[in-house]
């Protein structure tokens, strides 16, 4: 943790007190800084940045002083941790990539009153290009109807659009009313309420043309609902998890599955082997098959019997294009 970050911690600890709080209780909320960081923390906040902090000689311990308006102190300036600084670069990359528009038209004077607000911190924005990579996937344009998909998110109206499934190749016209916007693994989705199936659906927006927004109001569904629907299960498929997938990953690929994050509710653990089990929830099997597939003979699929049946298939399949290679010995690496 950098002295920025310690700071704004600090300020935040103690704007959230009425009692003071001891020496040692801050060094252990600060990540176990020592005595004398935490002692230049407070008098830089104190005569650096005019916090109303001082030391309460019964207990020893510190607080703010109270205000009399009520109002309590508040940072000068606009401070973000590193948390806030990394979403704050990844947002302007997106915001790069979608160039001008619905959004780049409004948030561009936004984006400069905080590159001006943060130079006391020493980053500049503009050098985002040149300093930070972020590299894509196989991410798809957003297509020609983004901004008026992105508009009626926002302005909560419905969206009528013709669209392209590309799993049975149909073209279909709807009228939903969209909830979400999702970036994810480089595409973007709209998740939305579709009356005419009675249900959530999620739309990849470059699978949608002809759209245009509706003068009629959104249905809203309660975000408690849509996180229970969109987030339960694996991947970009909705619905809520029925099952759960036990991965057994190999020593060596052990070392990178174990810091990845596959799903909210994944849990693992290192076997006495090094090897690492890995237990995933999942509805539809699809994306998950990619995933595991990718890792080829350094993951196997413990369970369910179905997934380990579906994983072999797609081997299976895949080695059948090769004639003449040594199966036998292909399979047997794999363990399915």
């Amino acid at each position: 943790m950098d002295k920025y970050e310690r700071i704004f911690r600090l300020h935040g600890i103690l704007s959230g007190r009425r009692t003071p709080i001891t020496a040692t209780d801050l060094m252990d909320r600060l990540d176990g800084c020592s005595r004398a960081t935490l002692y230049r923390d407070i008098a830089f906040l104190r005569d650096a940045l005019g916090a109303p902090l001082e030391a309460d000689e019964q207990t020893g311990g510190f607080l703010y002083r109270p205000d009399p308006d009520g109002r309590g102190y508040e940072l000068p300036g606009l401070w973000f941790t590193a948390a806030e600084l990394q979403a704050l670069v990844t947002f302007h990359g997106l915001l790069d990539k979608l160039g001008p528009g619905l959004l780049g038209e409004h948030l561009a004077p936004l984006a400069k009153r905080i590159e001006d607000l943060i130079s006391h911190q020493h980053l500049h924005l503009s050098e985002v290009p040149r300093r930070i990579r972020l590299l894509g996937g196989l991410g798809r344009a957003a297509g020609a109807d983004f901004h008026t998909v992105a508009s009626a998110v926002l302005q909560r109206r419905q969206l009528a659009f013709h669209y392209h499934s590309r799993l049975r190749d149909q073209h279909t016209a709807r009228q939903v009313s969209p909830q979400r916007m999702a970036h994810y693994r480089d595409n973007w989705y709209v998740d939305a309420w579709d009356p005419s199936r009675k249900a959530l659906r999620t739309f990849a927006i470059d699978r949608i043309s002809q759209a245009r927004t509706l003068d009629k109001v959104a249905r809203d569904i309660p975000d408690a609902e849509l996180d229970a629907h969109f987030g339960s299960a694996y991947g970009i498929f909705a619905g809520r998890a029925t099952r759960t997938a036990v991965l057994c990953f190999s020593a060596e690929r052990a070392r990178w599955i174990a810091d990845e994050r596959w799903h909210p509710q994944q849990s693992g653990q290192f076997l006495t082997d090094g090897r690492y089990e890995l237990r995933v929830p999942y509805r539809d099997p699809r994306e998950l098959v990619m995933d595991i597939l990718r890792h080829g003979a350094a993951v196997e699929v413990m369970e369910p019997e179905a997934l380990r049946n579906l994983v072999r298939t797609e081997l299976g399949k895949a080695l059948g294009i090769y004639p003449g290679g040594q199966s036998g010995d292909l399979a047997g690496d794999l363990r399915i």
